[in-house]
């Protein structure tokens, strides 16, 4: 949700004109008002928006969040783009590598990168539980956006770690799983930061199933 966008103003807006606009629409949409258009959803959107464009320093810490948010989003799908370069051609560089022991990459690559995973999906639950007691409040989602930060961190170690060694030939399939268990990750994570940023719940419920496709795939892994 887009604060901006609910008071239907300009990021630019002055403090009067957020005033005046938090006013014409609460006219406009309050429910105990005599319009056709009063609406109880819309008005609780109205309050939100202002609560926080109305106060200088909630305004400046949520414009902060937004700038950011984008930065990240870019920087992030930047990694992603570098990251599917450098794995292709690790692939092709892996065959004059000399193979490490099936043991060893088994303790040095698979399991350090199933204990990321559960790190990353594991709280997931607890943190939309905690986050949906009031997605608005500042707190909470500096708290949600905190967990996502550590899922970056977490995603971008089980990346190195993957292209750390070339995988021995039996174990193969098992390193192109932990592959396409990490994209799933990366596209949930991807879009809950696009709920941090205009609330809409489908992120949200997009970026669990995201998840839940990622332990799926991991846990078809035999070896």
């Amino acid at each position: 949700m887009d604060y901006y966008e609910v008071l239907q103003i300009k990021s630019s807006a002055s403090a009067q004109e957020i005033k005046q606009a938090y006013r014409r629409l609460a006219k406009k949409y309050h429910p105990d008002s005599q319009e056709k258009t009063s609406n109880h959803e819309d008005i609780i959107k109205i309050n939100a928006a202002y609560e926080v464009l109305g106060d200088h320093k909630n305004r400046r810490t949520y414009d902060q969040q937004i700038t950011n948010q984008l930065n990240n989003s870019l920087r992030y799908r930047q990694s992603k783009s570098e990251y599917a370069t450098e794995y292709y051609q690790y692939k092709r560089r892996s065959h004059q590598a000399q193979e490490k022991s099936q043991l060893d990459w088994l303790e040095e690559v698979y399991s350090p990168i199933t204990r990321l995973v559960e790190k990353i999906i594991k709280p997931l639950d607890e943190e939309i539980e905690e986050l949906s007691a009031d997605p608005f409040d500042d707190d909470l989602m500096l708290t949600f956006i905190g967990y996502l930060e550590n899922c970056h961190q977490h995603y971008e170690q089980a990346k190195r770690i993957l292209k750390s060694q070339p995988n021995p030939k039996r174990y193969a399939g098992v390193a192109a799983n932990l592959y396409y268990c990490l994209n799933h990750i990366s596209d949930g994570i991807e879009d809950l930061e696009r709920f941090t940023l205009n609330y809409d719940e489908e992120y949200l419920h997009t970026g669990r199933e995201l998840f839940n496709l990622a332990i799926e795939i991991l846990l078809e892994v035999s070896y």
